[in-house]
């Protein structure tokens, strides 16, 4: 089992990174950004000591036998390329059928927030969402479209802004019938000719 690293290991490694950058991490200007860094990685890396299926484990019953289409939009997002430590900015779009019990809104958004607060792919990250949901919740199925632009491609290497990715995961009647995705798409103005 690997031991934690300290505040003090974490720090280090910001100076050293510092001083390979060719900066002087003693300047009077980097003197507390070992620390800031160590604490702003805290904040973006969070969803490590988070099981998003935990938000998902309160459900409501009492919905009147309300089984359409639940989609939650533009759930904003903030994430990390696991290949350049870049971050990928952009929204998710989430919906499901129920299938006898719904969830609190809120707990999609956070579901989202849980995922992208580790480092990332988008791919993996659109799959780790619909999959959470859909072995949680058991609804009938589950869509989510993520759109990202990626700093790693803006920022660095071939500098393309403007630049947005979008990657889609459909399970259940989402994935098996053309209507449910169809109506899910609309929802969130993603298709053909939009």
């Amino acid at each position: 089992m690997t031991k934690p690293v300290t505040q003090d290991q974490a720090e280090d490694a910001v100076r050293t990174l510092l001083r390979w950058a060719g900066e002087d991490p003693a300047r009077e200007g980097l003197l507390d950004t070992p620390r800031r860094v160590a604490k702003a990685y805290g904040d973006w890396f969070s969803g490590y000591s988070v099981d998003p299926r935990e938000y998902l484990a309160r459900t409501f019953e009492e919905v009147e036998g309300y089984d359409e289409l639940i989609v939650l939009r533009d759930i904003e997002f903030e994430s990390h390329c696991e290949h350049h430590m870049a971050p990928i900015i952009g929204k998710a779009h989430v919906g499901y059928l129920p299938a006898g019990k719904v969830v609190g809104i809120s707990k999609l958004a956070r579901v989202v927030e849980t995922y992208a607060r580790r480092f990332q792919v988008q791919e993996k990250m659109t799959a780790q969402i619909a999959n959470c949901i859909q072995d949680v919740l058991q609804p009938r199925g589950v869509g989510v479209v993520v759109v990202g632009a990626h700093e790693c491609m803006t920022t660095r290497g071939i500098h393309k802004r403007g630049v947005s990715m979008i990657t889609s995961k459909m399970l259940g009647s989402f994935r098996e019938d053309a209507r449910t995705r169809a109506e899910f798409l609309r929802f969130i103005d993603v298709g053909p000719g939009r």
